[in-house]
């Protein structure tokens, strides 16, 4: 009979620590105060650790490969063009890639679910500061004051409030579950299942609306409601806070003129400039019609020549179409939706109602871009600089991407039994 192997001396050491550091929450950490199960339950379970979800990661990796493939396949002329290397941007992002899933692989092995409580908090004081940094030294690009520029690094700091959104909210209607339940307004489901929140969600979006970034208003807002709604909030009451969001995103238009430029030529898009405002959006559609259901072979889209702007970053998923046709397209929203199927399946299994909500609104974010991508890209909604995941070039975005999946992937490891 063989021997069990021991695992190496420093997965020992941090597993050991890692125990350590978890029993020492339990007893300090405030947000124990008020643990999520009842106390009956928590007696009779035990958390368990195992694998992670062997089928999320192979859609995972599906997806960042399919990505790096039409990367390259969408940008070799326009790395050529601008930079002399047509490698330039695959390299690029195939780089980020990896060094996303470098930085990401320890948390997925080590983190247990009280760490991502803790980095929940980080998260949303992380975010807030950055975006107040952008404020002030931020960089102006396309009518936009949105990035940081850290030395070589160029950081959206919206990106960060994304992830923050999803997590801070799912410590808060997590932890206060029995309050959000209760009858009274002001004691129990107002104030902990509808103001915090909101103080949440409008600290957010606040300073996002200030940085002329109406796409990341409307995904950190639609981010924010689904937690909500998913935890309980009441329902009336998200009803009016949807109302005071359409009224936000209008207050926007009124003072953007970048923003009313790309929703008045979407509305008039046959009487828009089609050398000017309407180049991209004709182009893109241009690209989408000429696929066919085939395509027209990869590497062989003649449209990123010049005439798809940018063709590796928002509107790659037209180039898709025109060299992969309607079956590549096809291909990559399955693999969105299969995203999206198992990273529920894996929330609805998730150990408590704190990661279950974590597991929801981060695959909800990737499924959402997705969907607000190709909404954009076929004219269904205004353009608005939306990527898409796996797909568009962008460093800092696709290694948030990596990471949330990695969370969610960390998350999948663990479940409650019964003693």
């Amino acid at each position: 009979m063989k021997k069990e192997k021991k695992p190496g001396f420093f997965i020992r050491s941090a597993e050991k620590l890692n125990n350590a550091y978890e029993k020492s929450l339990e007893k300090n950490d405030p947000i124990y105060l008020e643990p999520i199960h009842k106390k009956e339950e928590s007696e009779e379970r035990v958390l368990k650790c195992g694998s992670i979800d062997v089928y999320f990661l192979l859609i995972v990796i599906a997806l960042a490969s399919f990505g790096a493939v039409m990367s390259y396949s969408a940008s070799f002329y326009t790395a050529e063009a601008e930079t002399g290397d047509s490698l330039y941007y695959v390299t690029r992002h195939i780089g980020y890639m990896l060094l996303a899933v470098v930085g990401t692989t320890p948390f997925v092995i080590l983190a247990r679910p009280s760490f991502w409580r803790m980095f929940s908090m980080a998260a949303y004081i992380g975010a807030i500061i950055l975006l107040l940094a952008v404020l002030v030294v931020g960089t102006e690009g396309g009518g936009a004051n949105r990035w940081i520029q850290i030395g070589p690094i160029t950081l959206q700091s919206s990106e960060i409030a994304k992830v923050a959104v999803v997590m801070f909210l799912a410590l808060i209607m997590s932890k206060y579950e029995k309050k959000i339940e209760l009858s009274q307004r002001f004691g129990g489901h107002f104030r902990y299942g509808v103001f915090y929140p909101v103080l949440v969600i409008g600290s957010l979006c606040g300073l996002v609306m200030l940085e002329k970034h109406l796409s990341g208003l409307i995904i950190i807002g639609l981010l924010g409601l689904t937690v909500m709604f998913l935890g309980g909030a009441d329902k009336k009451w998200m009803l009016s806070i949807c109302v005071l969001g359409v009224l936000a995103v209008l207050v926007v238009l009124l003072f953007s003129d970048y923003a009313q430029e790309r929703v008045m030529t979407w509305l008039f898009i046959e009487k828009a400039d089609p050398q000017g405002a309407a180049w991209q959006t004709w182009q893109g559609l241009y690209a989408i019609g000429s696929g066919g259901l085939f395509g027209v072979g990869l590497g062989n889209s003649r449209l990123k020549y010049g005439y798809v702007s940018e063709p590796q970053n928002d509107f790659i998923f037209t180039i898709i179409c025109e060299e992969l046709g309607f079956i590549g397209a096809a291909m990559v929203i399955v693999l969105f939706a299969l995203l999206l199927w198992r990273g529920y399946k894996i929330a609805a299994s998730a150990p408590d109602k704190f990661t279950s909500l974590v597991a929801y609104g981060l695959v909800t974010h990737i499924a959402l871009q997705a969907v607000l991508n190709l909404a954009v890209v076929t004219n269904s909604m205004p353009n608005t600089g939306i990527a898409l995941p796996f797909f568009s070039s962008g460093g800092n975005a696709q290694m948030i991407q990596v990471f949330e999946m990695g969370i969610v992937l960390s998350i999948s490891r663990y479940s409650y039994v019964k003693k």
